[in-house]
């Protein structure tokens, strides 16, 4: 991440055994016990910076975007989490003007096995006319290894 726009790390993410696979504690500093697959940290020339991850606990799945806005502009983040057979959940984020950390999180969807199929991507929408507005960063989940749709 840049020096400029600052650093994710204030979220409450700690590495589990696995390289990509983390434990989340972002709720109240309380360990939920959530895996998350993770992709890298990005940041775009504009100021937007991300993380998209797949979350899963207790056979359950979602996606969760950790963001922060250095644009001094509203932006319209879009999160989508998709599993196999095409099935996807999205949602609209509430529009973010500051440069306070922030996260987004689909709904919890039940899995009936490992999500190793499911992906998510979160997509940073600036200002203007929907058909118009610029993209400024897209930022994703990693597939698990091996995994299959």
């Amino acid at each position: 991440m840049s020096a400029e726009a600052g650093s994710l790390p204030e979220f409450d993410r700690s590495s589990a055994p696995g390289g990509d696979e983390r434990a989340n504690g972002a709720r109240g500093g309380r360990h939920t016990g959530a895996a998350a697959r993770c992709g890298p940290e990005l940041v775009a020339p504009e100021g937007v910076e991300a993380q998209t991850c797949v979350m899963a606990q207790d056979g359950d799945t979602w996606a969760r975007t950790y963001y922060r806005n250095a644009t001094g502009e509203e932006l319209r983040p879009v999160l989508t989490l998709m599993g196999p057979g095409g099935r996807t959940v999205e949602l609209h984020c509430a529009p973010t003007a500051h440069d306070e950390p922030g996260t987004c999180e689909t709904p919890r969807v039940p899995s009936s096995a490992a999500p190793r199929s499911a992906t998510a991507v979160a997509e940073f929408v600036g200002a203007g006319p929907v058909d118009q507005a610029p993209l400024l960063l897209r930022a994703g989940s990693e597939r698990a290894p091996g995994a299959r749709d």
